[in-house]
């Protein structure tokens, strides 16, 4: 059994324009949006063995503190180039590139690479807000088999859930 969440980095600020894409942080509805989702997720024991991060701030925040919330060390995020502004096909391939191990995968990206892929998984979801985060199980032994097999379970939240 694998488990994949998909998260959307939190809302980002455009308070300063001429800052580049890949350096803006995270607004302060962003801040609270992570901490609620953080605290969801803690209070589910969701724990991964392996946490994704894109190396834009705004997504590497949002990591940081869905880590945070989950107990898990600054050290153990792994900060991956391909996640930055990666399309759907990209974002399937660092997955793949896996292996056997880790059983749980985080991975914090941006769309539209990451709606598209929560779409291929699960046709119900048509858009991931910011700070979404899907859920995906599947009864396979290597992440290579994820993108063929059908997840059993999938759960999307985000922060505008109750």
């Amino acid at each position: 059994m694998k488990t994949l969440y998909l998260v959307r980095h939190a809302k980002s600020s455009w308070s300063e324009p001429a800052l580049p894409d890949h350096d803006r942080p995270l607004n302060e509805r962003g801040l609270r949006d992570v901490a609620t989702m953080g605290q969801r997720l803690a209070q589910r024991g969701v724990l991964p063995d392996l946490l994704l991060s894109s190396p834009a701030t705004r997504a590497l925040t949002t990591a940081e503190q869905l880590a945070k919330a989950l107990g898990i060390k600054r050290k153990d995020i792994v900060v991956n180039d391909r996640l930055y502004a990666a399309p759907a096909n990209e974002l399937l391939s660092v997955i793949q590139g896996l292996g056997d191990e880790p059983e749980s995968v985080m991975l914090v990206a941006h769309n539209p690479g990451l709606t598209e892929l929560a779409h291929h998984f699960a046709s119900e979801i048509i858009e991931l807000p910011t700070c979404a985060i899907a859920e995906f199980r599947f009864a396979a032994l290597t992440w290579t088999d994820i993108g063929q097999a059908e997840p059993g379970h999938v759960v999307l939240d985000s922060p505008k859930n109750a």
